[in-house]
Formats: structure tokens, C-alpha cells, sequence
């Protein structure tokens, strides 16, 4: 059985949110670490911290009070690796969310890779 990093840790902060959590932890990855950078430099979350007290390194992502809207879509999965051309990029629900794209420069949001003019592959959506 092969399980989906990314798709797991939008699950986790989904069901958090949902249940009004303040924190979720999450076992960390570099990717899903520069994730949840974007999501900070967003404002979807209010930080997070890496903690390596424990026998694994985790997330601690900290939620933002009163969130309840949020809306997480996991566009490209193992099985089905979705690709964007830098001319097929658009806004997601008209600006007001984000999506986020593996490009050759690293990860970065959709209006990032535009004015870079940089395809890759669609992670995810956040509105």
C-alpha cells in the first residue's frame, strides 16, 4: 500500500480545523515543510515549528483562530501526476486562493511561478 505524503498533511490540518483544533502535528518532510511555509506566507496558518524533541522529527502547525472555510484540493497524486504550462496558469477562485507548483526553482504559489514564467507540477489548491 503506498500512502500520499501531501495528500495526508491536508487531511490533517482539514480535520483539525474542522474540530477547532489550535495545533495539529504532523511527521515531517522538507516538502511538506515548505507547504506549510507557503500556507504561513498566505496567512492560512498563523506558524508552525519543528519539533525534534520527539523519536521523529514533526510539524507543529498552529491554526488560525476562527478559521472554518478553508478549503484544501489535492490536485496531482502519485497515481495521476497533473502538469501546468506557465500559460495555462490562473488565478484560483478569481485571487483569492492559491495554488501551489513544484517547479524546476523550487516550490512557489501560482502568481509566483507567472511572474517568473515557470510551469511544473500542480500540487495543490487553497481557498
Amino acid at each position: 500500500m503506498h500512502t500520499d505524503p501531501i495528500a495526508d498533511l491536508l487531511t490533517r490540518i482539514r480535520n483539525a480545523i474542522k474540530a477547532h483544533h489550535e495545533v495539529v502535528r504532523i511527521p515531517y518532510s522538507r516538502l511538506k515543510e515548505n507547504i506549510v511555509i507557503i500556507m504561513k506566507n498566505y496567512k492560512f496558518i498563523d506558524g508552525y515549528q519543528v519539533n525534534e524533541e520527539s523519536k521523529f522529527r514533526e510539524l507543529v502547525v498552529m491554526l488560525k483562530e476562527g478559521t472554518k472555510d478553508l478549503t484544501f484540493k489535492r490536485v496531482s497524486k502519485p497515481g495521476q501526476r497533473i502538469y501546468i504550462k506557465k500559460e495555462d496558469l490562473k488565478p484560483v477562485k478569481r485571487g483569492l486562493g492559491i495554488s501551489i507548483i513544484s517547479t524546476s526553482k523550487g516550490l512557489m504559489t501560482n502568481s509566483e511561478a507567472n511572474k517568473q514564467k515557470l510551469g511544473g507540477e500542480l500540487i495543490c489548491q487553497i481557498y
